[in-house]
Order: C-alpha cells, then structure tokens, then sequence
C-alpha cells in the first residue's frame, strides 16, 4: 500500500495475452524505447544504388553524344520560314562605262544626342558604329562623240578624248558594318521598350555613306582610275598596229 501510495512507478497497460508466448504483446521495456537507426550496412546498399544511377545517366549521355543513341528533336524548337514574293525585273540597263578603280575604305560615326536641359543618363544617346563600305571609279564612254578619237593619215598615231573619271556612290557593306558601342539614358530605354522604330539605323547609314564618299574623293581614287583607263587603251590600241598613242581627260561640255 506504501509504495501505491507513494513515488510508485506507473504501471503499464497489458494488451492482449499471447497463448503462445505467455505474455502480452506488449512485454518489453517500459517505457518504449524509441526506434532504432538504420544499420551501416543499409546505407552503404543505398548509397551504392544513388551511384549506379549516375553512372547510368552519364554512360546514356555519352552514348548520345557519340550519336550512337537516337536523339528527339525539340518540339518547341523556332524555324525560319521565307515567305518573300518572286524578284521583280524592274528594267535593264546596257552599261558604257569602264570601272577603273575601287577603293576599300572604313569610318567610325561617333553620334550623339543629348537634351539641352536634361543631363545625359537622363535623357540623350550616344552610339559609336564601325562603317565598311567601298567607293568605284568609273570613266563613262556613252558621251563620247565622233570627234573624241582622231587618227593620224598613216594610222600610226592616234589620240583619245575622254571625260574626267568620276566616283560612284559609296556603298556600306553591312557584313563588315556594326554598332559598337550604345549608350542611352532612362527616358530613351525607355521609348525604345515601347516602341519599335525599324529606321532608328538609317541615319547611321546616311552619315557613313557621306563620309566614305567625302574620304574616297580625298583619296586620290579618280587619278588613279585615269591611269588605269589610259593604260587599258594604250595596250588595246597599240595591238592594233598603232605606236603613238595619246589619251586626255577633260570637263564633258556644259
């Protein structure tokens, strides 16, 4: 009764009794103990499994790689479809003049556009664009008339008139064109998110154009395309039995 009534140990409750055993199922320690851990031996078995999966995974992407396993195209993958109407022969034309020459050249347009009370990172840009372009120099023999070429009475000598070569419009070559460098304020990153302007580079193109013209009349192209015309005549004409040959450019008549 005293250790009832005292710090007696609680008992615990007896399930169900056991024929076979003579105890209840639940003999054992009081309290339960909690469960126990997973052996090392079962980790390592896991462990072992997680490895032989990687290795799986890696021995298939080899064998993909070295095509030796079929791979699935990508479905969402984007394609390029040309969907252009037929060239249009708008005319054709019969060329007379000779090129003579062509020049290679190359120009950094440095363009700026700012506000005049706003400051840069605010509002303005400012774009460096790499422009390659070439310019031909060309003689043009539509114009000559009759009186141009005049011959000696003994076919010996002759004398040709031609016009001053003259330079072609520059053309860019927008393989070998770029835009460097492009810096824009808020306000232009801005507009330029919200509207799309499919022209914002044909003003580069116009400055380039300019310049690689302006650069090839100061390169001396035109001389050398008069040299280069006077020399294809003279050995052209001097085949034909002639030994004086003569050729002079002057201004075509106003």
């Amino acid at each position: 009764m005293s250790r009832r009534m005292g710090g007696q140990e609680p008992t615990r409750p007896l399930g169900p009794y056991d024929p076979r055993a003579g105890t209840s199922r639940l003999d054992g320690p009081w309290p339960p103990q909690e469960r126990q851990r997973p052996s090392r031996s079962r980790i390592g078995i896991a462990l072992l499994v997680v490895a032989l999966l990687v290795l799986t995974v890696m021995g298939v992407g080899g064998l993909a790689g070295w095509r030796l396993w079929p791979s699935l195209p990508n479905p969402f993958a984007s394609r390029s479809v040309d969907r252009s109407p037929p060239v249009v022969l708008k005319a054709i034309e019969d060329l007379h003049v000779y090129k003579a020459a062509s020049g290679n050249f190359q120009v950094l347009i440095d363009l700026e556009k700012d506000s005049r009370y706003l400051p840069s990172f605010v509002k303005g840009e400012r774009t460096l664009f790499v422009a390659a372009g070439s310019v031909d120099a060309e003689v043009d023999f539509s114009g000559v008339g009759k009186g141009a070429i005049k011959v000696s009475e003994d076919r010996r000598s002759v004398s040709v008139t031609l016009p001053h070569a003259r330079l072609t419009k520059a053309r860019i070559d927008p393989d070998r064109s770029y835009v460097a460098s492009r810096k824009r304020g808020l306000i232009d990153r801005l507009g330029s998110v919200l509207s799309d302007n499919p022209t914002s580079e044909r003003e580069l193109y116009q400055l380039a154009t300019a310049k690689l013209g302006s650069a090839a009349a100061e390169s001396g192209l035109v001389a050398r395309a008069e040299t280069n015309t006077r020399a294809m005549l003279v050995g052209m004409l001097r085949s034909l039995g002639f030994t004086n040959v003569t050729v002079t450019f002057q201004d075509p008549p106003t």
